[in-house]
């Protein structure tokens, strides 16, 4: 018989009741150090106190009106986002998924709009992930998510992540968009190179196409800048956000250059909730928080803490785990054990990860964590890695 939650998840049976900080407390009484945080997602922790105050303030006040009327909370998110990146324009959804699809759309009807209604077809690249919608799915590259899921949606076509022989060649004058990820995060905790990347934009100006990066794992401070372009110099023409945006909140943006959004006049896209007083508050608080004037470089700085960290685990448990992999406090351990028996591991011993594609274990503190609690956090991936190895 089925359960009344549609079971399309294989939950770990734990529930929790509580959080605060880098820890989570679960309903049987057991604390976890939590460096999966929702994938990436509660990026200022749990239960920040300037984001509860906030969410709570609007709370008593508004919570939704619908885009038909002017939301003040979304003009001011939208500035100050356009003020701190590439962009000129925010597009407000709720999930990584609809940014992306948002992104996708974007990019298509730019070319529509000036005339050049055949270039719909969006080069994305091996082991992305964009997410569960059917586009999005056709524009990842996980057969296992599509299963089922046919006719897929075209206009879509893949080369190898990283190499720039492969993507020359899929360009066209069909080509709308190159579409890939700064640090690729369900793919394997996987950055790109600042090469590749200047070699993308380089190609995407040359054939006319529009550039298109997925920041929805990656952005919002978690590489030690507020956005992974960042790292390279290389500004993308349209990008999606999620995750962190909201720190646990559904928020998601699409952000583009005014070029790249010419076409996406009155009519051509919308969202009921996109953009509501709730998840602007939400949002704003977040900013609050990031934009503090030490605020990334202390992610910086932590981020090379843990990967010394990591990188020293690593050379004292050669038959578990093989590398480090990753930027600021977004890493991976290559596991030369199964990344599950890993993560199982690692939960026994009182600290929450991910696994990731390519036999990866995801390390994904909130960004707010302390030297200390990484300290913790090793320590308790040592014991895990004791565990795996004693099996």
């Amino acid at each position: 018989m089925v359960t009344s939650v549609m079971p399309t998840y294989g939950r770990i049976d734990i529930a929790f009741e509580w959080g605060e900080g880098s820890y989570l407390y679960s309903t049987a009484g057991q604390r976890f150090l939590d460096f999966a945080t929702g994938i990436a997602t509660n990026s200022l922790g749990h239960a920040h106190p300037h984001l509860v105050n906030k969410v709570q303030e609007q709370a008593g006040k508004l919570w939704h009106v619908s885009n038909l009327y002017n939301i003040p909370g979304q003009m001011e998110f939208a500035d100050r986002l356009v003020a701190n990146s590439f962009a000129d324009t925010c597009f407000f959804c709720n999930s990584g998924a609809e940014a992306m699809e948002g992104a996708l759309k974007a990019a298509r009807k730019y070319h529509f709009a000036n005339g050049d209604s055949k270039r719909e077809e969006m080069v994305c690249v091996s082991g992305a992930f964009h997410g569960r919608t059917l586009a999005t799915l056709s524009a990842g590259d996980n057969d296992k998510y599509r299963e089922g899921f046919g006719p897929r949606p075209g206009g879509f076509k893949h080369v190898a992540f990283g190499n720039l022989n492969e993507m020359r060649a899929a360009m066209s004058n069909e080509t709308a968009a190159i579409v890939v990820e700064p640090i690729q995060g369900e793919g394997g905790v996987n950055p790109a190179s600042a090469k590749y990347l200047h070699s993308l934009r380089e190609i995407a100006d040359e054939f006319g196409a529009l550039l298109v990066f997925d920041e929805v794992q990656c952005g919002m401070g978690r590489t030690g800048h507020l956005f992974a372009y960042e790292l390279s110099g290389i500004m993308p023409d349209v990008m999606g956000l999620a995750k962190g945006l909201g720190s646990g909140f559904p928020v998601g943006a699409v952000l583009a250059t005014e070029k790249a959004a010419s076409g996406m006049v009155p009519g051509t896209h919308g969202s009921t909730y996109g953009g509501n007083p709730l998840a602007m508050a939400a949002g704003n608080a977040v900013l609050d928080v990031m934009l503090e004037p030490r605020f990334l470089n202390s992610v910086k700085e932590k981020g090379a803490y843990l990967e010394s960290a990591l990188q020293d685990l690593v050379s004292r448990h050669p038959k578990t785990l093989d590398s480090v992999r990753g930027v600021g406090l977004m890493r991976g351990l290559k596991c030369v054990c199964a990344n599950s028996d890993l993560m199982t591991a690692a939960r026994g011993a009182g600290l929450l990860t991910v696994v990731a594609a390519e036999n990866v274990l995801r390390i994904l503190p909130p960004l707010t964590v302390s030297t200390e609690e990484i300290d913790e956090a090793i320590q308790k991936l040592d014991e895990a890695c004791a565990m795996v190895a004693a099996v």
